[in-house]
C-alpha cells in the first residue's frame, strides 16, 4: 500500500517535469513564434537587390523620426530575417525597443516591455514565481530538476541493455497496445535524444549552481573594473555632448584589429567617460566578444575576447547559449525544438506507462482488500449454516 502512495505522489514531479519540457520546447522558437504573428519584427526588403543600412544610417534615420530620443544601443539579430533591435530611451525615462527596417530605417514598430518571448521565457526559467531581490525559488525550483534529469539519464542507459542496438533497429510497434507502443516509444525517443538530454541536464545542473553563487556573493568573473575614458581625453568643455566618432567607423577599427569579429551590435556612450562598445560573435560562437573604442580619437582601448576569460568562465558562459540553442541561426532553433518536443513526448510517454502500472496496481490493492475483508464474512456464513 506504501508503495503504491508513493508513486502515486510522484505524479506532481512528473507533471512539474512536463511542464517545463513543453514551455522550454515552445520558448525555444517563441522569438520565431512572434516573428510570425507580428509583421513589425520582420526584415521586409523592400526591393531585391537591397542592403542593410550602416550603423550610422540606422541612428540618423531614428533620431529624425524620434526627435528627443536617445539611442542606447543597436544590435543585428543572429538571423537576418528580424528587424534590428534598437534600444532607446524616451525623453520621459521610458526605456523600450524599436524594431527598425534594416534595409530603410524605418521604424515598424514599438518592443513591450514583457512580450510573448519573455513571457514563454519566464514561465519556462522560474515560473513566474517574483524575484526577491535576485532570488527566485521558481529558479532554484527548475533548475533542480537537473538532477532528476540526469539521474533518468544515467539509469534509463543502464536498464536498456545494449542500448545502441535501437540506433541500427529501431522499433516502434503500433498495434500491439497502448502499453507496448509508449513503452517503444520512450526507449526509442531517449536513446536518440540522449546528447540532447545531457546538454540540457548539464546545463540546467549549471544555472543551479550560479544561482547559488550568486545568493552567495560569490562570482567568477575576470573582467575586472569596467573601463572608462580618461579625462584628458575628452574635449574641454564640451561635457556629454563632445563630438563622437561614427558608429561605422567604430565598427571598421574594430574589425582591423579582430578580423574575425562580426560587429553584430553597438553600445553608444552613455556619458562623457563612457566608451562605444562594438561586440559580436567570433569563431567561438557561443561566446559574445566586445571591444571598447574611445569615442573621441578612435582607440580600441579594452577588449574582452575568448582568450580574455579563464577557462572556467569559457564554460559557465557556455551555458546559456547551449542550453538555448540561439547562436548559430534557424536550423539550430529548429534542431533544438525537435528534440524538445521529442524529450517532452518522452516525458508524457514515460508519464503514461507509469500511471498504468499505478493505476494496475491501485486496482489490484483494492482488490485483495475487498476478497481479505470478504472471507471472514463468508466464513461465519458457512458456519452459521452447518
Amino acid at each position: 500500500m506504501w508503495l503504491i502512495v508513493h508513486s502515486w505522489l510522484a505524479l506532481p514531479l512528473w507533471v512539474l517535469i512536463f511542464f517545463v519540457c513543453l514551455t522550454g520546447t515552445i520558448a525555444t522558437v517563441s522569438q520565431e513564434l512572434v516573428w510570425l504573428a507580428k509583421p513589425e519584427v520582420r526584415a521586409n526588403r523592400p526591393a531585391p537587390d537591397a542592403v542593410p543600412l550602416g550603423y550610422d544610417a540606422v541612428l540618423a534615420a531614428v533620431e529624425q523620426a524620434e526627435p528627443g530620443i536617445a539611442v542606447n544601443s543597436i544590435a543585428r539579430p543572429v538571423k537576418s530575417i528580424f528587424a534590428l533591435d534598437v534600444f532607446v530611451t524616451y525623453p520621459d525615462g521610458r526605456t523600450r525597443s524599436l524594431y527598425v527596417n534594416p534595409y530603410t530605417g524605418a521604424i515598424q514598430g514599438v518592443g513591450g516591455v514583457f512580450d510573448f518571448r519573455y513571457f514563454m521565457r519566464a514561465l519556462h526559467g522560474w515560473l513566474l514565481v517574483p524575484f526577491v531581490g535576485a532570488t527566485s525559488w521558481g529558479w532554484y525550483l527548475v533548475s533542480a530538476l537537473s538532477i532528476p534529469m540526469l539521474g533518468s539519464l544515467v539509469t534509463g542507459l543502464l536498464v536498456y541493455k545494449k542500448f545502441w542496438r535501437g540506433y541500427l533497429n529501431p522499433r516502434l510497434r503500433l498495434r500491439n497496445g497502448a502499453r507496448i507502443f509508449w513503452g517503444d516509444f520512450h526507449r526509442l525517443a531517449g536513446i536518440w535524444s540522449v546528447p540532447f538530454i545531457a546538454i540540457m541536464a548539464v546545463t540546467a545542473g549549471w544555472f543551479l549552481i550560479q544561482q547559488i553563487l550568486a545568493d552567495n556573493s560569490i562570482t567568477v568573473s575576470t573582467a575586472g573594473v569596467p573601463p572608462v575614458v580618461a579625462r584628458e581625453d575628452i574635449p574641454a568643455g564640451s561635457g556629454a555632448k563632445a563630438p563622437w566618432i561614427s558608429l561605422d567607423r567604430a565598427g571598421e577599427l574594430v574589425r582591423e584589429k579582430f578580423p574575425d569579429l562580426s560587429p553584430d551590435f553597438v553600445s553608444l556612450p552613455g556619458n562623457a567617460f563612457s566608451h562605444i562598445v562594438v561586440g559580436g560573435r567570433g569563431a567561438y560562437p557561443l561566446i559574445f566578444e566586445t571591444a571598447n573604442v574611445n569615442p573621441y580619437n578612435g582607440k580600441v582601448e579594452w577588449t574582452r575576447r575568448v582568450s580574455d576569460r579563464s577557462a572556467l568562465e569559457l564554460v559557465t558562459e557556455s551555458m546559456r547559449p547551449l542550453h538555448t540553442g540561439d547562436f548559430a541561426g534557424l536550423w539550430l532553433k529548429l534542431v533544438y525544438f525537435v528534440f524538445g518536443l521529442l524529450l517532452t513526448m518522452m516525458v508524457f510517454s514515460g508519464m503514461m506507462i507509469w500511471l498504468k502500472r499505478t493505476a494496475q496496481a491501485t486496482a489490484k490493492l483494492v482488490r485483495d482488500v475487498r476478497a481479505e475483508r470478504a472471507a471472514p464474512s463468508v466464513g461465519r456464513a458457512r458456519e452459521a449454516a452447518e
